[in-house]
């Protein structure tokens, strides 16, 4: 039971940031003695591509418009790298099981893409050019702790990205309700 709570959780992080949550794993696989992370994470060259597309995902997502863009593409490899982890992570499970996982891991990672694109979708549309840098930092350093967290307890993290995935979908249609009302209003304006 405490693998499906992993799997939830790093299927969360994956969806928000895949190259972070492939890297965190890796380098705890590597440097601490839990057995739960599969030696696959610490593989040099595994390392290596998390940690340059961790980089080049954080200045991307730090670019307003560009970070949008940048998550257009990443609604294919944030979901896959999540089901990719899940897969890890499940290792010597049965077959049905390990699909189970997998399907977890993915799913989950597809939904908290969705809320992570839309919550920039909106931040973009604020005139200010600081709240993509904050809200991306505050999304890097989260994916960091959950995952970090899930591995010593799994349980805690799958309470804490089960809220934030609620709260976050929420958010994401209070914010577009807010904005299509705005909208409307300036179009009657100048109509």
């Amino acid at each position: 039971m405490d693998l499906a709570a992993l799997v939830f959780s790093s299927g969360w992080a994956s969806g928000v940031n895949a190259y972070a949550t492939v890297g965190v794993l890796g380098l705890l696989a590597r440097f601490t003695e839990t057995s739960i992370v599969p030696d696959a994470f610490a593989r040099t060259d595994v390392l290596v591509v998390a940690g340059v597309m961790f980089l080049v995902e954080f200045v991307v997502d730090k670019i307003p418009w560009l970070d949008s863009v940048w998550d257009g593409i990443s609604t294919v490899v944030r979901p896959t790298v999540g089901a990719w982890v899940a897969y890890q992570l499940a290792g010597d499970s049965s077959g049905v099981d390990q699909a189970l996982l997998t399907t977890l891991g993915g799913s989950t990672a597809l939904a908290s893409h969705g809320v992570k694109s839309g919550v920039r979708l909106a931040v973009n549309t604020s005139p200010e050019p600081f709240s993509n840098g904050i809200v991306s930092t505050t999304e890097d350093i989260g994916v960091i702790t959950v995952v970090s967290l899930a591995v010593a307890h799994p349980w805690w993290a799958l309470g804490i990205t089960a809220s934030l995935l609620i709260a976050g979908a929420v958010t994401v249609f209070l914010l577009w309700k807010t904005i299509s009302r705005a909208r409307r209003r300036r179009r009657e304006a100048n109509a």
